[in-house]
């Protein structure tokens, strides 16, 4: 998307997102996210080996090197020319010889080809302001096929309005001192300053808009969702 009146995703990303030092120990900050229930659930919904999946907001690829190896094809997007190069290096230093790289956001990504037939995200739609959100994932159910399948994990916010106290404080204190070792209380707060996440029962109207139905939800501390969505 070239319009004037479209944000300027790089902007968006998070300043630590950008910055090769961040990214380098970026992996230990996140605890080594276990891709294998993302894979999991595009297989339990009917994508196979011989399928196109892409990665959108890949980071470092922790989902892109497992997918790699399960599936024919991946396309690792990134807004992040650091997350990107890191990316590039690690899946030169596997031997993988069907990543295909792009260096974009949500916004700007062109899928080309034929569609795909899934996107998977984590942690990442947050960066976008709820209008944006919409766009996403409308832009993201045009680049998949009929029966294609997006898995969507991120902070999303289980809970009413007047539940915020009680559950976020207690998000706080599930944090780590270390910020070396994870996120801190300060992370968690800088993140509800400067960052979009929303509530379910704002996302799940946004996912029924964008042409998808959602075959599977489940909810962490009320806060981290993880979404299993069909294209119709």
């Amino acid at each position: 998307m070239t319009k004037p009146w479209v944000i300027d995703e790089l902007a968006y990303a998070g300043h630590e997102h950008l910055d090769e030092a961040f990214v380098a120990g970026y992996d230990r900050k996140q605890g080594h996210p276990d891709p294998a229930d993302d894979l999991a659930a595009l297989a339990a919904h009917g994508i196979g080996d011989t399928a196109t999946v892409v990665d959108l907001a890949a980071g470092t690829g922790q989902f892109t090197l497992a997918a790699a190896r399960r599936f024919a094809r991946v396309v690792a997007v990134d807004v992040s020319p650091a997350m990107q190069g890191a990316l590039r290096k690690r899946v030169a230093e596997a031997g993988l010889s069907n990543v295909g790289f792009a260096h974009a956001g949500f916004l700007s990504y062109e899928h080309p080809g034929p569609p795909a037939d899934a996107v998977h995200t984590r942690n990442a739609l947050h960066q976008l302001p709820d209008f944006w959100k919409g766009v996403a994932l409308d832009r993201i159910a045009r680049m998949l096929r009929p029966g294609g399948v997006l898995r969507l994990r991120d902070i999303t916010f289980d809970f009413r309005p007047s539940e915020a106290d009680t559950v976020l404080e207690r998000w706080m204190d599930s944090a780590v001192k270390d910020p070396a070792l994870g996120y801190t209380r300060e992370d968690y707060a800088e993140h509800l300053r400067t960052e979009f996440s929303t509530y379910r029962w704002l996302l799940e109207p946004m996912l029924a808009a964008a042409g998808f139905d959602i075959v599977d939800a489940g909810f962490v501390g009320s806060v981290y969702g993880a979404y299993t969505c069909v294209k119709r």
